[in-house]
């Protein structure tokens, strides 16, 4: 009997069902190739949601991603809805989907393809073989710390982590180590933060756990500057949210081009898998859209939520064949095309690729 797995599909705004039917291709075609069976189940997020029910995040969808195995999400947002009070707007539907799906790890890989080093502003020879994912902390830190207060001429947040949320990630950060090159870098600012002091000593008990993943830790200061000095120095990157927050931000450019990267919520319970560009409604329908962010989020997906490495594998050598062989999205075009794709055909060709041995 092959083995079955339901997969939820939030296509959301924008450009957003034009990239997901693309991952669904890529995944059907894999899904034969490796012998198991997805099963679809569609849901509504965002102005879609508000347009058919009048909120961002109907009960049906929360209900439904609780049924799901793993979740592939689009893009949400637009003009169309940006009047609209805060609590209506799609992002707001984004934030509670989250949160009603208990995620606390945001998985953010920056890879640069070798045919792709000259879209990046920096030198090649800097970027050239860049593979490393950023493993931020999503629910606790400064951003939800309490108490926090803004006055009239002073205003504080608090800093907060408990030794569990920090064990919680440390163990995330180290699994996916150990699915890579078994390099995991701590981040913090353990000089001046008592937080930071408790992280480090956490992560540095946890990794008692992990014997052959190498921990190392670095100051968030220094790990900025060596992001774009020597990148290539990092595998897993584990870090808090604030940092995590700008961290991430830093590496997503080393690649040059947004329409790439994938990312991951994952935590208690099902995981939510989406390219880390937004809607992008001015060039909605058009077809030129570049679906390799969601597609390689598909390959995430069967990675880190199904644990179906192989299958992982074929999207990410199929993504790496087609650039080689010269296919790109308008969006790439400039950098040594050999022929120019829409969306659907690239889809096409991500698939047909995969599909092979």
């Amino acid at each position: 009997m092959s083995r079955s797995y339901t997969i939820g599909i939030i296509k959301g705004d924008g450009i957003g069902p034009e990239i997901v039917d693309e991952a669904i291709k890529v995944l059907d075609a894999v899904s034969v190739a490796e012998g198991f069976d997805l099963d679809y189940k569609e849901m509504l997020l965002g102005g879609a949601a508000i347009d058919a029910t009048g909120v961002p995040l109907p009960e049906e969808t929360i209900a439904g991603v609780k049924e799901c195995d793993a979740v592939l999400f689009g893009a949400i947002g637009g003009p169309k809805w940006d009047k609209l009070e805060r609590h209506l707007r799609p992002e707001t539907g984004l934030l509670g989907l989250r949160k009603a799906m208990g995620t606390f790890a945001n998985l953010r890989p920056a890879t640069v393809y070798d045919e792709l080093a000259n879209a990046s502003t920096l030198k090649p020879d800097v970027v050239r073989g860049v593979d490393l994912m950023v493993v931020r902390e999503l629910t606790g830190g400064i951003y939800f710390g309490e108490p926090r207060e803004l006055l009239k001429d002073r205003a504080y947040n608090t800093m907060v982590y408990t030794k569990g949320e920090i064990e919680r990630i440390a163990r995330v950060a180290f699994d996916i180590a150990m699915k890579r090159s078994k390099k995991v870098c701590s981040v913090d600012k353990a000089n001046v933060l008592e937080v930071s002091q408790l992280w480090r000593d956490t992560v540095t008990l946890i990794a008692k756990d992990y014997p052959e993943v190498a921990l190392s830790h670095m100051y968030v200061d220094n790990a900025a500057m060596q992001l774009v000095r020597d990148p290539k120095q990092f595998d897993v990157i584990l870090t808090g949210n604030i940092f995590g927050d700008i961290l991430s931000d830093i590496a997503s450019m080393l690649s040059g081009s947004i329409g790439l990267l994938p990312s991951a919520s994952t935590g208690e319970g099902v995981g939510l898998f989406e390219p880390i560009h937004g809607s992008a409604p001015d060039i909605a329908g058009q077809g030129i859209a570049n679906p390799l962010a969601t597609i390689s989020s598909a390959g995430m997906m069967l990675r880190y939520a199904l644990g179906l490495d192989n299958a992982a594998n074929r999207i990410d050598n199929a993504i790496k064949r087609a650039l080689r062989e010269g296919y790109r999205t308008g969006d790439i075009g400039a950098y040594d095309a050999k022929e120019i794709v829409s969306c659907s055909q690239m889809g096409d060709i991500i698939a047909n690729y995969a599909s092979r041995k």
